[in-house]
């Protein structure tokens, strides 16, 4: 898959007192980027459920570059920058544009999957291998070994 995207219009509840956008409302929307990709390629939360696996975030970092005001439109994409052999721990980027022009955000996040029984880090299933191999790759894409 070349390119991911997700568009979001920002609501007066996105906004803080300065009215811009809420840093964590920066998160939320690469969150929402992600599950929608996952979604869409066919791990949804019955199928997550069904082979008790999740989703576990070790570090997000946002490098905010422009402010979002309300009016703005948001696009959103998610690419895969780093992920295991096993498929078992990854680090995702997004880049966040304000009205499909001025990059405005870029988040970094790394993560793994949790066996949601045992509470313990776990090698996903095929499922979630066949779904990263559509992911979009960024340039500087690495396979761990």
């Amino acid at each position: 898959m070349e390119n991911f995207t997700k568009t979001v219009e920002i609501r007066w509840s996105d906004l803080d007192p300065n009215f811009h956008v809420l840093h964590s409302k920066y998160y939320d929307f690469g969150a929402y980027c992600r599950m929608a990709f996952l979604v869409e390629n066919g791990l949804t939360a019955a199928v997550m459920f069904a082979n008790q696996i999740g989703p576990i975030l070790f570090r997000e970092e946002c490098i905010f570059k422009k402010e979002i005001l309300f009016g703005d439109v948001i696009t959103i994409d998610v690419q895969v920058q780093q992920l295991h052999a096993d498929f078992s721990k990854w680090t995702m980027r997004h880049h966040l544009f304000k009205n499909k022009e001025t990059l405005a955000a870029v988040i970094t996040a790394d993560g793994a999957w949790i066996d949601t029984a045992k509470r313990k880090l776990t090698t996903p299933p095929q499922i979630v291998k066949d779904m990263f191999e559509k992911m979009p790759k960024t340039a500087t894409f690495t396979l761990i070994n």
